[in-house]
C-alpha cells in the first residue's frame, strides 16, 4: 500500500496534488490511502520520552490513525505547502510524532520507499528547503527516498501554485516533475515488495 500525506491544514493545491499522484498509481493498480493533517488533532512531540518508557505516545490523538497506515505501507508520499521556506508545521509534527512508532521498533520504516511533494507561492520558493525537511526524516529512519532524477525533478516533485489551486493546475513543470518522480517511486515500492516477498519466504 502507498501512504500518501498531505501536510496542509487547508484543502488546496498541497492536497490537490497529492490526489493526483495517487490516482496515477492507482491507475498502475497500486493500493493507495491518504491521511490529510486538515482538521485532524496532531499533538507536538514534546520529547518527554514517554514513548521509550512505555512503547507507546503519551498522547492518544488522530495520529493514531497514521501509526496504522505507516506500518502497513510500501512507499511513503509526504506533500507540503512552502511556509517560510520549509515544510508545514503540520507535517513536522507529524515527522515528530512518528518517534514513537520508532521507539518501538527501530526498523519500522526500513526500506520503505519515499518521495515528496512540496507546493510553493513562488516558483523559486523554498520547494527544495521544504523537502529537505522530510529527505532528513527519511534518511534518519532507512526510507529508501527518491527524486524524479536530473533536469527537472531532482529531489521530488515542486510545484508553482500562484497562491491559487487554478495555478497548480497550470503548472505544466510542475506535473511534469510529478510524473518523473513517481515513475521512480513505483520501481523503489516494487524493489521493497520484492525484497519483503523473500523474506517472508525464508
Amino acid at each position: 500500500m502507498i501512504v500518501g500525506v498531505s501536510g496542509s491544514p487547508r484543502k488546496g493545491a498541497t492536497e490537490y496534488v497529492l490526489e493526483r499522484a495517487l490516482e496515477h498509481l492507482e491507475e498502475d493498480s497500486y493500493t493507495t490511502s491518504m491521511f490529510s493533517v486538515r482538521g485532524k488533532e496532531i499533538n507536538y512531540c514534546i520529547h518527554c520520552d514517554y514513548c521509550l518508557k512505555h512503547g507507546k505516545c503519551r498522547f492518544t490523538d488522530d495520529m493514531e490513525e497514521l501509526y496504522g497506515l505507516f506500518k502497513k505501507a510500501d512507499g511513503i508520499i509526504m506533500a507540503t505547502p512552502v511556509y517560510n521556506g520549509g515544510c508545514s508545521a503540520q507535517l513536522k509534527a507529524v515527522i515528530d510524532r512518528t518517534r514513537a512508532m520508532v521507539a518501538v521498533n527501530p526498523d519500522v520504516f526500513a526500506g520503505k520507499a519515499g518521495m515528496a511533494i512540496a507546493v510553493g507561492g513562488d516558483r523559486i520558493g523554498g520547494q527544495e528547503l521544504a523537502i529537505l525537511q522530510i529527505v532528513t526524516f527519511y534518511t534518519i529512519n532507512g526510507v529508501v527516498f527518491v527524486g524524479g532524477g536530473a533536469f527537472g525533478a531532482n529531489l521530488g516533485a515542486t510545484f508553482w501554485s500562484k497562491d491559487t489551486l487554478q495555478g497548480v493546475r497550470d503548472d505544466e513543470e510542475g506535473f511534469k516533475s510529478l510524473r518523473k518522480t513517481l515513475n521512480r517511486f513505483k520501481g523503489a515500492v516494487d524493489t521493497y515488495r520484492s525484497l519483503e516477498d523473500k523474506s517472508s519466504d525464508v
